[in-house]
């Protein structure tokens, strides 16, 4: 007998008490798609050549005049705070999106769609996210895991010529509604039945499903004209125990007998389209099953398959934009904005924060764009996709919060002139959608990472549950050398595999060392806790975060080799640091709350040589926001994506900027000069051009002033201040809870 044999016999009953059971539904979102880099990260062995190789974001022609044309027409149209006020996005804009086609950018041209490839789709989603995030979600959401995408991927050939060219061109709104009020996070138990039934319809005897279902937060559902729906199959005719088919996805024009849809939530108050769905013993003949009879009870598997690509685009686009435009918001008011005889962005308190989002912003859209570009080749990464939705996202919610910190007043003032105030209502929706972030973190990331990422847990899942010793024990010898390997590494140092660009090659190293470390740890960790660790969700969460912080750290070394721009250097080197700074920490907390004796002797000796992970140095923080401060270049560059949008707070901070290049460092004369007059006009004639120097004066007053509105009606009386106000009385009528929710249903583009 083999030593395999022998090791695999020994091992195989622990290992079968230790293994955590998996059901139908966690293997389907286990086995969901690819491994990218990632994979690499978790072995501890990340080869930087094998990074590089993934080439840059490309735009094809089409691609490139749509950025050139229809996007920056579409975010011209937009007024942020006038739809924030509608609560719908004016007719015109509807109309522009369904004859542009944007509701299509993942159809295909051959059904009418645009064919964008994914880094085209998440960068006009970025862009229209910086001016408008309701248009954003509006535009993301038929794009994203819904209608078009099951179609495509499993639609019958039927189903796909009446559908799509309709889809792309906005004949057809859809939605997806998988959410129930029972159902949220653990998306698989949902309530929704749908018996196998024959019945008459149009005329016919049709077999199908009668199905009842309660769905909410569906987002497009007060406008849409199909619904995708997910419910449990049940076939009542089957001896009992086979009788549960699965989830399956299906199809149902709107309206539809039985179905109640146009009820409208309000999610943070936002002005997209969301809201309920409900549905009494619904008929759904079997051709509207997507991909028809064959495809019954195969839904889970769809949905994790396309989620296992989705997350990684929409989300993530939305999260980066916030970044982008807090960063500009903060940077450009932190210029024109004057206290104490300074502009605010000089302040150390200030700089260190521009700084630090600046370093953050970096590795998220490298992040994006590395993703992006592994997608394009075809790779459907799933566990950078879940990293992304939780580390964009939140980097998203922190810029935001940052950006409104630096405002002070001006950004908690409503109105037309406020840049911040929308987007800072609306970050909790992006966390919480597509599985909430505190869910994914906990579950999703190291869960799946586990068994997908790592190098020999899968071989060993199977080897167990095949009871095949043989197998077992070769996993577990090969599992043997890998953790002896990330010991050696993680003590003495890590050999960098590959070729880093020279300029990050000391980043490449703790990158290399860091990773050898976290393999190390995860192992460590799984065999220490087996089963247990899958309902630790503290410590698998900290596992989680040091992966995504990795990865996040290598998407800069791929960024500042595809960019080819030396002036984002001091960028990528402080976003590096900052990653790997984090990633350290949460090891070091991860060590400390180990349930095992130990845990610090261990802590000691894996985390040796971390010392010098070291967070950014103020001098350097501030070094960054000089470079903010006097390179609108590099401000440029780290927000390709912000667009001039239309009336507005943005676009007057924008002209005051522009004003302000023109004039370069006369505008700190002009300020003091200001500060003694009082006078715009006084002011400007100081200067060499007078004229350009009021404009700029005049614009940066538009930024500084808030907005005010009128009050309520007074009393003639109620002037003299002797006396008390009078009281208003109570309005009648209804509350205005009582009240029906608007419906604005787009009109519909007639057919061709």
């Amino acid at each position: 007998m083999s030593l395999a044999s022998l090791i695999g016999r020994w091992a195989m009953q622990p290992f079968s008490h230790a293994l955590p059971p998996l059901g139908d539904t966690e293997r389907a979102a286990l086995e969901a798609g690819t491994v990218g880099f990632e994979g690499r990260l978790f072995a501890g062995r990340p080869d930087f050549d094998v990074l590089t190789a993934v080439g840059p974001n490309q735009l094809r022609a089409r691609e490139e005049a749509f950025f050139s044309n229809e996007v920056p027409a579409l975010c011209r149209m937009l007024d942020d705070h006038a739809i924030d006020q509608a609560r719908d996005l004016p007719p015109e804009v509807w109309r522009f999106l369904r004859e542009k086609r944007f509701f299509g950018m993942i159809i295909p041209e051959a059904f009418g769609g645009l064919g964008f490839g994914h880094f085209a789709h998440a960068s006009v989603v970025a862009r229209i996210a910086s001016v408008n995030v309701a248009t954003a979600v509006t535009v993301m959401v038929p794009n994203s895991l819904g209608p078009a995408e099951l179609l495509l991927r499993y639609g019958t050939d039927a189903q796909k010529d009446h559908y799509l060219p309709r889809l792309a061109d906005g004949r057809e709104l859809p939605c997806f509604g998988l959410t129930s009020p029972y159902a949220g996070s653990d998306a698989a138990a949902i309530p929704d039945r749908g018996v196998l039934v024959e019945r008459e319809f149009q005329g016919r005897r049709t077999r199908g499903f009668l199905v009842d279902f309660d769905k909410r937060y569906i987002t497009l559902a007060p406008v849409a004209t199909v619904v995708g729906l997910a419910f449990h199959a049940i076939d009542e005719s089957r001896p009992e125990g086979q009788r549960e088919l699965g989830i399956t996805c299906a199809l149902i024009p709107v309206p539809h007998e039985g179905m109640e849809i146009g009820r409208r939530h309000r999610p943070m108050d936002s002005a997209f389209m969301n809201g309920p769905i409900r549905g009494r013993q619904v008929f759904v003949p079997m051709d509207w099953v997507i991909g028809g009879e064959p495809q019954v009870g195969q839904g889970w598997r769809m949905l994790m398959e396309c989620l296992a690509a989705g997350r990684a685009i929409s989300l993530p686009a939305l999260g980066s934009a916030m970044q982008q435009t807090a960063l500009y918001v903060s940077n450009a008011y932190g210029q024109i904005r004057e206290q104490f005889g300074l502009p605010v962005g000089k302040f150390h308190a200030v700089a260190g924060l521009i700084a630090q989002m600046s370093a953050e912003l970096y590795a998220s859209d490298a992040a994006r764009r590395f993703t992006a570009a592994a997608l394009d080749a075809g790779e459907r990464p799933s566990v950078a996709s879940a990293i992304l939705k939780v580390q964009l996202t939140e980097a998203g919610r922190r810029a935001v919060n940052h950006g409104m910190d630096i405002l002070g007043g001006k950004g908690i003032i409503s109105g037309p002139s406020n840049l911040l105030g929308v987007a800072y209502r609306q970050a909790p929706i992006a966390i919480t959608v597509e599985g909430a972030n505190i869910l994914t973190r906990a579950l999703i990331v190291f869960g799946q990472g586990a068994v997908r990422c790592h190098p020999h847990v899968l071989d060993e899942m199977a080897a167990v549950q095949a009871k095949d010793e043989t197998a077992l024990g070769q996993a577990l010898i090969a599992h043997g050398k890998h953790v002896a390997v990330n010991l050696w590494h993680s003590l003495f140092g890590a050999p960098v595999l590959g070729d880093p660009p020279e300029a990050l090659a000391a980043e490449a190293r703790l990158i290399a060392r860091m990773s050898a470390k976290y393999a190390l740890t995860a192992d460590l960790a799984m065999g220490l806790l087996g089963g247990k660790l899958k309902r630790m969700e503290l410590l698998s969460a900290r596992l989680g975060d040091v992966l995504a912080h990795l990865y996040l750290a290598s998407a800069c070394v791929w960024r500042y080799r595809v960019d080819a721009a030396p002036e984002l250097l001091p960028f990528a080197q402080a976003a590096i640091r900052l990653q790997l700074d984090e990633a350290g920490k949460i090891l070091r907390d991860l060590y400390a709350n180990l349930p095992t004796p130990g845990r610090r002797l261990l802590g000691a000796l894996v985390l040796r040589r971390t010392a010098h992970l070291a967070p950014l140095r103020d001098v350097q923080l501030m070094a960054l926001a000089e470079l903010l401060r006097t390179r609108p270049d590099v401000v440029a560059r780290l927000v390709p994506d912000l667009a001039e949008p239309g009336p507005g707070g943005l676009r007057d901070l924008m002209q005051a900027m522009a004003l302000g290049a023109q004039l370069g460092d006369e505008t700190a004369a002009l300020n003091k000069v200001l500060r003694r007059t009082r006078s715009l006009d006084e002011a400007a004639r100081s200067a060499t051009d007078p004229a350009l120097a009021l404009a700029y004066l005049q614009a940066a007053d538009k930024v500084i002033q808030v907005d005010d509105f009128e009050g309520p009606a007074r009393e003639p009386e109620a002037a003299d201040l002797s006396r008390a106000p009078a009281v208003q009385p109570a309005p009648s009528g209804p509350p205005p809870s009582a009240r029906p929710p608007e419906r604005t249903i787009p009109p519909r583009v007639p057919a061709t």
